[in-house]
């Protein structure tokens, strides 16, 4: 009886020990394939989740003021329209002054030559 129950020892061990490369394969081979994924996911230039929030948030708010921009456009339009309909009336406002320009640089005078140079 004693020879069988080491015997029974040295199985549990050796199959606690096969368990145990097993599972250090098993961990070392999920380590790999993350590995490989992270690269396949790297050369094919991925963003992240997070970049791309805030890209769709930037896209969010840009298409609302192309929304608030195009009601004002249409408003400004039909203002335009209903004043281009009505007779003319006199202007109140006042003519804004001419600008003026500002005074031209004066012309910059030519290089000297020296003799003999063509």
């Amino acid at each position: 009886m004693l020879g069988d129950r080491r015997l029974f020892d040295d199985m549990a061990r050796v199959a606690s020990g096969a368990a145990g490369a097993f599972g250090g394969i098993r961990s070392r081979m999920e380590g790999e394939l993350r590995d490989q994924v992270e690269r396949l996911l790297a050369r094919m230039k991925l963003v992240t989740r997070e970049e791309f929030e805030v890209v769709e948030a930037l896209a969010q708010k840009a298409r609302a003021e192309q929304e608030i921009l195009a009601e004002r456009l249409a408003a400004l339009e039909a203002q335009l329209g209903a004043q281009a309909s009505s007779p003319q009336a006199p202007s109140k406002a006042k003519p804004s002054p001419a600008r003026k320009k500002p005074p031209a640089a004066p012309a910059a005078k030519p290089a000297r030559r020296r003799r003999g140079e063509p």
